[in-house]
């Protein structure tokens, strides 16, 4: 029977050694196993062989598909309050925490993390145990000898897209981090840090090489598998976030160029259905029917609020007749106390057919990249024609800004009206303008400039003494 469960040996279903518990947990990925039980386990009689794993194209694309399942479970991608949706935005100042004290959250919340936490180093070990699958896929593939190659193409661009999203996420959340390309133990428990900028360049080999190995065409209809657009949306991220300007807008260009498969949605309230046409990509449920994770933990009926809301800093930002605010937030109103949660994702639960999935990437990140990237290039009407689809869609008038600094700081304020709570957009664009300290340090009380990195999981730096020294200030 081939079944992601077939694929347990191939991720070192057969290996018996004590290495660091990211890496143990990553030889487990897809294992049916608990973590700790994997290491003392036997290669179980029912499973596939190695080599049958990447022999066939079912099961191979079962292997990359379970890739995308840890994703959205679990870790940075999570629509659950483990992830950075959630714990970066309350940690930023896009949420304000109302729930119990004795949740991960409000320590994220207080900035008040500590390299012992047991949230810190799960976010850490649920990347690399993605980061180890998409490895899994890429070192199978090149080993099959039965794949045809427009699969061996579509697999290596997707896993190589998969892997560069969740080391550009890790640099972002921990600064300086190992860049993995092995499923070695030997090698990856020994594993040393690597700087933003020395990391960038990586990534960008990799994406670039998955825009040329992944087709234009979808190769299914609801969009949860990249193709080769996803992986130049997310192109433009990176070489926005290294400073490449032109290389930032080009890439954003490609994608917007596209309108044959991408298309600005009128009504806002459809932007988040799973046949949007702004979608680039985006996580499937995870049962047929279901919808999404942020849907449920975002919305509430009633007060007081059971986990976050929308700050009031962020509410206040908002200007008077955007369409975003009354379409993507919501009030809900106790004697007199009101509070907003976030609406983009507006059903919860089973709907018989899902009406909404998860969106990783749209197409309105990729004008806001191109509007910056090109102020910051100079070409200011270019800037604003791109600034200004985005406010039009939102029922605003065209931008004010007239000046390169007026244009990036309006680009700015834009991003954190259109892109709240989608995977901590907020925080990463404080810091890469440099003013995270100067905004988070009036909100957040208990704010102090180290903590623009979460610390290293101390866990990890016991056993791979590669990665110190420790994140500064922990």
């Amino acid at each position: 029977m081939t079944t992601i469960m077939n694929i347990w040996n191939y991720i070192g279903g057969s290996f018996k050694k004590t290495v660091s518990k990211s890496f143990v947990c990553a030889l487990s990925f897809f294992a049916v196993s608990s973590c700790d039980d994997y290491v003392t386990v036997d290669l179980p009689p029912t499973q596939l062989t190695a080599s049958a794993v990447f022999e066939d194209k079912m099961s191979a694309n079962a292997a990359m598909v379970e890739v995308y399942v840890k994703m959205r479970k679990t870790g940075i991608f999570s629509g659950t309050s483990s992830g950075v949706s959630v714990a970066i935005g309350a940690y930023a100042d896009e949420l304000d925490y109302f729930g119990d004290d004795t949740k991960g959250i409000s320590f994220f919340y207080a900035n008040a993390l500590l390299p012992s936490f047991g949230d810190v180093s799960t976010l850490w070990n649920n990347s690399y145990s993605q980061i180890y699958g998409a490895n899994a896929v890429l070192e199978g593939i090149q080993k099959s000898t039965a794949l045809l190659q427009t699969d061996r193409d579509q697999l290596r661009g997707e896993a190589l897209f998969a892997r560069s999203l969740v080391h550009l996420y890790l640099v972002q959340l921990y600064g300086a981090t190992p860049y993995i390309t092995s499923t070695d133990y030997r090698i990856n428990s020994k594993a040393a840090k690597m700087s933003a900028m020395d990391l960038y360049p990586k990534l960008i080999a990799d994406l670039e090489e998955a825009s040329t190995l992944l087709p234009e065409a979808y190769i299914s209809t609801d969009r949860v598998r990249p193709n080769r657009f996803a992986a130049r949306a997310l192109l433009a991220r990176v070489y926005l976030y290294n400073g490449n300007w032109a290389e930032a807008a080009n890439e954003a260009s490609a994608v917007l160029n596209h309108t044959d498969l991408y298309r600005s949605v009128v009504n806002l309230a459809a932007t988040f259905k799973k046949q949007s046409t702004t979608t680039i990509w985006q996580f499937m449920p995870g049962v047929a029917g279901q919808n999404t994770d942020e849907a449920t933990t975002f919305i509430f009926t009633a007060g007081p609020p059971p986990l976050v809301v929308l700050s009031p800093s962020l509410m206040s930002a908002f200007e008077a007749g955007d369409l975003r605010k009354s379409t993507w937030t919501k009030a809900v109103t106790k004697a007199s106390s009101t509070w907003y949660h976030a609406d983009k994702y507006k059903t919860k639960g089973n709907s018989g057919t899902s009406v909404e999935y998860s969106v990783v990437l749209r197409l309105s990140e990729q004008y806001l990249i191109r509007a910056e990237a090109r102020a910051r290039q100079g070409d200011l009407i270019g800037a604003k024609e791109d600034l200004n689809v985005i406010r039009t869609a939102a029922g605003l008038g065209n931008t004010t800004a007239v000046t390169d600094i007026a244009i990036i700081d309006a680009v700015l304020r834009e991003r954190r009206v259109e892109l709240f709570t989608e995977y901590g957009h907020r925080f990463f664009d404080l810091k890469r303008y440099g003013t995270v300290n100067a905004v988070l340090s009036v909100v957040k009380p208990g704010w102090e400039a180290t903590d623009s990195l979460l610390p290293l999981p101390e866990t990890e730096l016991l056993v791979n003494p590669n990665l110190l020294p420790q994140n500064p200030g922990y």
